[in-house]
């Protein structure tokens, strides 16, 4: 296979990864079980720089996006796998690369995704004590906003009361 700049293209078909481009980007499908492999092999290639982590709730199951960059030659690869939103879980590649320590903390802050083998797996957005993950289809909406703290590690100047959601309809 030829990359688009002439170069080769990655062949992740060892590890089983299909390819889809319907969305008009590629995205190479893998099993979670797969991800420390795909990491470790993408590095050893040149991928040296991980340039997002992120997940989005399908509701019967969460995708898992990874966007690895090459940065000598521009080349990026769109990686993504399907977790059950019940079981959550992937293996963590916070070891192989770096930057996924902090990129992984928020998917599981936001999202519930929680990286297996993560050195640190923790909320890094939202309070220790929130409960839930707001990113989730199935987080409840319609609660009364509560701020999480009192006034008094802000400065109130016009003594206006906290903000709160409108009642629903």
């Amino acid at each position: 296979m030829e990359a688009e700049d002439g170069g080769e293209e990655m062949n992740l078909e060892k590890f089983g990864v299909q390819v889809d481009e319907s969305t008009g980007t590629k995205y190479h499908i893998f099993e979670r079980e797969k991800i420390r492999e795909i990491a470790a092999e993408l590095k050893e290639n040149g991928f040296d720089y991980i340039s997002f982590i992120t997940a989005i709730d399908r509701k019967e199951f969460l995708e898992v996006v990874y966007l690895f960059r090459n940065l000598d030659t521009g080349e990026e690869i769109f990686l993504k796998s399907r977790v059950p939103a019940e079981d959550p879980r992937i293996p963590s590649i916070a070891d192989i690369y770096y930057g996924a320590n902090w990129l992984e903390r928020e998917a599981y802050d936001l999202l519930g995704v929680i990286f297996e083998g993560h050195p640190d797996l923790r909320r890094i957005l939202l309070p220790p004590d929130y409960e839930g993950h707001p990113l989730r289809k199935d987080f409840p909406m319609h609660m009364e906003y509560e701020p999480y703290r009192s006034g008094d590690w802000l400065v109130n100047h016009q003594n206006v009361p906290p903000a709160r959601r409108k009642e629903e309809k």
